[in-house]
């Protein structure tokens, strides 16, 4: 085969300002090849027909030749690329132990808005889920799903799985298909290897495990195959779940990215990636952890598997129900501080998207005004916030973002969506004068944000911690703007220890870090310091 005929990534669609555009992810390549097990992440060669029901092709052949030599990038020479792989005997280990990792969101303007039709800004924020893959060796048969912050812990054999309904010639997925509602056929064959999940569980924590295995499984047999290698997949998180933070989305993307590593779809992360390409890989994660979500909610918006999967910031808006969204990436979105506090009082989304959509019915007008002034806050702080002149560490220009936080929030009180317990939380920060602060998400309980103020004494944040939590308040301290999923190949961190080359994240490691803290003075990619050995899509 001629090397001009090697398979051609592919790239989505970019408009002006960083948008991106629905359409079908990259080139074909079967999840094994010569009945290989697909273990490694990166290239492969393929056939030059392997391109032809892309619709994404055609991101020039020379760019693959950036991805050959990974040496530099992980530090040996790698079984990323196509020799490494096909050099490989099969008794050999399945591949090192790697991670994933993704954060989660808050909306930071246009709440309610956005679901009539109106534009929302949604940020990722530095709390995150994070995903160890470790492998067995050849002779083992099982897939487990580890989340010990909910209690979930569930082996399958690979064998028993419905291989056959979901590579079925109707049914069959690849990795670069558009995905856009559950096979029904498919969800019902998955039933019984669901339905062993936590049988001894409450009713509730049987509900929450049984949807995350779910998500797993459906991507799992969509991606894989029967021949794949057996793995242990640990999740972890920071982020609190149900708060309205995308927790679900976060873990979506960890999952995506590792699978889609696993079958050698993903190109990089790597230091001189184009920006084109990062973003048909990111994109190509994105689609697939949509599929997840899925699972999870039935009707997702998309907002929050998006953010997760690009970091910084977006635009997200939905005219029409029964077409994709239109998402504009902030790709220069500043890091910004932020103060997130969670009332810990339950709330239900659905519930308080009902109470808007009730006050639109008996007061169309003046809902209609609201809405369409919310719109016109968010479109201000898009303005401000990709002005070239905007500097996050100047009074001045955090004042008029905190301006419009308190002008979103008054709206959202006027739509009857907020709650005592998020008043009290800006009371206190008035109190204490350290910032802006306006609910995030659907209201109701949840959680509040607050764009701290520069030069806010570290005596004065000491203070609201103290009241906060006499109220019982739960307060985290984070960054508003960071980036997106990330990949840490081999699993392998600086930690000041004194292994050689560093120190290897192990099963016992990851699973007895001790809470959110334990999990990111172990894992964590860090904040404005970027930590050594994650490596990010930008």
């Amino acid at each position: 085969m001629a090397t001009d005929q090697v398979k051609k990534k592919s790239v989505a669609r970019h408009g002006h300002d960083g948008e991106v555009t629905s359409d079908s992810s990259a080139s074909r390549s079967p999840p094994n090849m010569n009945g290989r097990p697909a273990s490694f992440p990166g290239p492969i060669p393929t056939s030059p027909e392997d391109t032809r029901n892309d619709p994404l092709s055609p991101l020039s052949d020379g760019v693959r030749s950036l991805h050959v030599n990974r040496k530099s990038l992980y530090g040996y020479s790698s079984p990323m690329t196509p020799r490494g792989f096909l050099d490989r005997k099969l008794s050999s280990p399945m591949m090192p132990a790697f991670m994933t990792s993704a954060p989660g969101k808050v909306i930071v303007f246009g709440e309610h808005a956005v679901v009539h039709g109106k534009a929302a800004m949604a940020a990722s924020i530095s709390l995150r889920s994070y995903l160890l893959v470790t492998a067995l060796s050849k002779s083992g048969r099982t897939i487990t799903l580890r989340f010990p912050d909910i209690s979930l812990d569930h082996t399958w054999h690979i064998d028993d799985l419905p291989w056959s309904t979901f590579s079925h010639p109707d049914k069959k997925k690849f990795y670069y298909d558009l995905v856009t509602s559950l096979d029904p056929d498919l969800v019902e064959a998955m039933q019984p290897h669901i339905t062993t999940v936590s049988p001894k569980a409450s009713v509730e924590a049987r509900k929450i495990h049984q949807a995350a295995a779910s998500s797993f499984l459906y991507l799992f047999l969509s991606l894989g195959s029967q021949a794949f290698p057996g793995c242990i997949y640990t999740l972890r998180s920071t982020l609190p779940i149900g708060a309205g933070l995308g927790s679900s989305a976060s873990i979506s993307v960890c999952i995506s990215s590792a699978l889609l590593l696993q079958i050698r779809t993903l190109a990089g992360p790597h230091p001189d990636q184009p920006r084109q390409e990062s973003e048909v890989q990111i994109e190509r994660i994105n689609r697939w952890a949509f599929v997840c979500e899925m699972c999870i909610h039935g009707n997702p918006s998309g907002v929050d598997n998006t953010v997760a999967a690009y970091g910084k910031a977006v635009i997200f808006k939905r005219e029409d129900y029964g077409k994709p969204p239109h998402v504009q990436s902030l790709r220069n979105f500043p890091e910004l501080p932020l103060l997130l506090v969670n009332t810990r009082h339950a709330r239900s989304t659905a519930v308080e998207v009902a109470k808007v959509g009730a006050l639109k019915d008996t007061q169309p007008v003046v809902t209609g005004l609201i809405l369409e002034a919310i719109d016109k806050i968010t479109e201000s702080a898009h303005e401000l916030l990709s002005a070239p002149g905007f500097d996050e560490s100047d009074y001045d220009s955090l004042k008029v973002i905190g301006e419009l936080f308190n002008f979103n929030h008054g709206l959202l009180v006027s739509l009857g969506v907020s709650h005592p317990r998020l008043e009290r939380i800006r009371e206190l920060v008035d109190t204490v004068g350290c910032g802006w602060t306006k609910l995030t998400g659907a209201g109701g309980g949840g959680c509040a944000i607050t764009l701290l103020r520069p030069g806010t004494k570290a005596e004065d944040l000491q203070d609201l911690e103290l009241r906060l939590a006499s109220e019982n308040f739960e307060r985290f301290e984070t960054t508003l703007g960071g980036d997106g999923v990330g990949v840490l190949w081999p699993a392998v961190l600086k930690n000041g220890t004194d292994e050689e080359g560093g120190e290897e994240i192990d099963q016992d490691k990851f699973l007895n870090a001790e809470g959110r803290e334990g999990v990111e003075r172990l894992v964590g990619v860090g904040g404005h310091q970027r930590r050594e050995g994650w490596k990010f899509w930008r």
